[in-house]
């Protein structure tokens, strides 16, 4: 299969940077700050991909969740985040190069985050400084997250590119939601936090299992 994107978007946490030890260190310690049990972090994996409001609501016991505990929640989990949004996320193997060639190609990028605004921006500034994301939109107040579709089309609108012509990769059914909402071309990926049985029930239309994969779905360069 060879397809001629326009763009590509991307998910950033189990996409681009693997963020899932840090994340799950700065919520365990919340957590164990109000006294809840902690998770190990294999567990994190289902927890996370819906912003942090959603990620306490599943981690805590079901019997204590209300919204003052998931308010405090949020906001302690800023702080304790704030300490360690640097100490073990890394970028994937194979997502410089790939990005490298995207870049060669001319491709615009984005990124499409539920992770809030603010360390959606600063993970990227510090991670992926080397490369072009001219749209880069994580949570922010008054829009809706992911699957809905309202910061894709943002994206699209800004891009000047049509949706049917812009991939969109990602690594959960949130993301896989989103690019069909949006009429994206829905990619998953196989090296971040959810199966390729959630990935293809979602309605991915591709999986891959290395980032250099993308580039067998492309033209050749010379075309």
């Amino acid at each position: 299969m060879s397809v001629r994107p326009a763009a590509v978007i991307f998910d950033l946490d189990g996409t681009l940077l693997d963020t899932l030890a840090d994340i799950a260190a700065a919520a365990n310690e919340v957590l164990q700050s109000l006294a809840y049990p902690s998770h190990d972090i294999e567990q994190y994996r289902l927890l996370v991909g819906s912003g942090v409001r959603r990620l306490f609501a599943r981690a805590l016991p079901s019997e204590a969740v209300n919204d003052a505990l998931l308010d405090q929640c949020g906001a302690r989990f800023r702080e304790a985040y704030e300490r360690q949004w640097n100490v073990r996320t890394r970028v994937y193997d194979g997502i410089p190069e790939l990005l490298d060639a995207l870049q060669q190609r001319g491709l615009p990028m984005a990124i499409l985050s539920n992770k809030p605004h603010e360390y959606t921006c600063r993970c990227t500034e510090h991670y992926l400084s080397r490369w072009p994301f001219p749209i880069v939109l994580g949570q922010r107040d008054g829009i809706p997250r992911k699957p809905d579709p309202a910061a894709a089309f943002e994206i699209l609108e800004q891009l000047a590119v049509p949706a049917s012509l812009c991939f969109y990769l990602g690594d959960s059914d949130v993301d896989m939601r989103t690019a069909i909402a949006a009429g994206l071309f829905p990619i998953g990926v196989l090296w971040g936090f959810r199966s390729a049985d959630e990935l293809t029930r979602s309605g991915a239309r591709t999986l891959i299992s290395h980032p250099l994969e993308l580039l067998d779905l492309l033209p050749p360069i010379s075309e």
